[in-house]
């Protein structure tokens, strides 16, 4: 895989970008976004395949991008097929901060150091090339608007954009309503990307943490007693509880 190719986790991350602060806007689910972006991308480079809900390596050689290159290997040393949402939902430590750290030896982004209450040192990220920016969410826009079904890259990044809750980032306000509708509708332009975009809304909504062994009713599943409860949503992202510090892009 050649490096003139922006990465989708890349342009994730650069579509979280507040422009006016330097921080990125829903910083705990785009860590899964992040790590599903990954998946996304090894499937469009042939290196994985949809598998069910499950993911299975299929050629095992290297991108050329280390990132990416050790998530394939992680992927590989599983021996058989992992589900989707066990591997969005597993630790990913610092992956947020290596695609900044990358963002800014390429020239896309510039740290600025500050602190918060006169105390903590904290790290901010300003977009040096506005124009990528800019032409990332004009494809978004483009595909929003005019409706033609996009290209397999840009659908998954617009999956993966309503997955973490980047829609009212992007399209704030009532203004913005019919925006994030046909945001969330693209979804199904990739086959891909839907199904990663749902498995980080899954683990967002606590679907992941045991596999499901009786089944229930459509719409419902069953719960301790066997009371059948309402199922999360699959169509809207949970909001993750934000803590004053969430806004802190390096920790």
């Amino acid at each position: 895989m050649g490096r003139s190719r922006r990465t989708i986790p890349e342009e994730l991350l650069l579509l979280a970008l507040d422009p006016t602060t330097g921080t990125t806007a829903q910083p705990q689910s785009l860590d899964l976004g992040l790590a599903g972006a990954q998946l996304v991308e090894l499937a469009l480079a042939g290196r994985i395949a949809p598998d069910g809900d499950r993911i299975a390596v299929v050629a095992p050689r290297p991108t050329g991008d280390p990132t990416l290159d050790c998530a394939l290997e992680l992927l590989r040393r599983r021996g058989a097929p992992v589900r989707a949402v066990h591997w969005i939902g597993g630790p990913r430590l610092g992956l947020r901060q290596t695609y900044l750290s990358h963002l800014e030896r390429c020239g896309m982004v510039a740290a600025v150091p500050g602190q918060m209450c006169g105390v903590l040192p904290t790290t901010r990220y300003q977009a040096t090339d506005t124009a990528i920016s800019r032409e990332i969410r004009s494809r978004l826009d483009s595909a929003i608007r005019t409706g033609v079904p996009p290209d397999p890259r840009t659908a998954a990044l617009a999956a993966l954009a309503h997955a973490v809750g980047l829609g009212k980032h992007l399209y704030p306000g009532n203004e913005g309503r019919s925006s994030r509708s046909r945001l969330r509708d693209l979804i199904r332009h990739d086959p891909m990307g839907g199904l990663v975009a749902h498995a980080v809304m899954d683990v967002q909504n606590g679907v992941a943490v045991q596999p499901r062994r009786n089944p229930a009713p459509a719409g419902r599943q069953a719960a301790p007693g066997g009371r059948a409860v309402a199922e999360p949503a699959r169509g809207v992202p949970a909001q993750p509880h934000r803590s004053p510090m969430a806004r802190v892009v390096a920790h």
